[in-house]
């Protein structure tokens, strides 16, 4: 988020910064960063959503390397477009031959980020510390209960929190009967 927030900042300032700098060079840059904002918004929105769900636990962070890989789809898009950016003003002819080789780069690095956000998932899950029965952790005080089946707990029951919603509930229908009374 704050990759996409600085990133607007600088494409504000640039485009100001256009009155007071009279380079043809440095006016053609941010039309080309205007021209192509929304991929780059796009990219940095579809990396973001990737990150997040890469940070989840392992069953809902299984749709971040396919994002990731979606994302480095883009990525070269916008790869392609700086060549050819840079064909119309330096004059090369770069932009001919990525675009030939880019169909084969394409569904390579799409395949080489799925492999490995899905390979950086198994080995989170494989690699693990498993705690064993020697751990070094000390027990600092131990209470005894007298009866194991009661066991003391801050944690509320199923029964505790099934009450609580029937309460809930009640008082919705019992604040609605008394609005509807009220009125005439």
């Amino acid at each position: 988020m704050i990759g996409i927030i600085c990133f607007l900042i600088v494409v504000v300032l640039a485009n100001i910064l256009i009155y007071y700098v009279t380079s043809p060079m440095y006016r053609s840059g941010v039309s080309f960063i205007n021209d192509n904002f929304w991929l780059l918004l796009l990219i940095a929105v579809i990396l973001m959503i990737a990150d997040l769900f890469g940070a989840l636990p392992f069953p809902l962070n299984l749709p971040a390397p396919i994002i990731k890989a979606t994302g480095s789809v883009f990525c070269i898009a916008f790869f392609l477009r700086v060549l050819q950016w840079v064909d119309l003003t330096g004059g090369t002819n770069l932009y001919q031959a990525f675009w030939l080789v880019s169909f084969l780069i394409i569904p390579f690095v799409f395949l080489v980020v799925l492999a490995s956000g899905y390979f950086e998932i198994l080995r989170r899950l494989w690699w693990q510390p498993k705690p064993d029965g020697f751990t070094q952790v000390e027990s600092v005080h131990q209470e005894f209960v007298s009866n194991p089946d009661k066991m003391i707990s801050d944690a509320k029951s199923w029964e505790d929190i099934g009450s609580e919603f029937r309460l809930v509930l009640y008082d919705i229908i019992h604040r609605f009967r008394q609005e509807i009374k009220k009125k005439p």
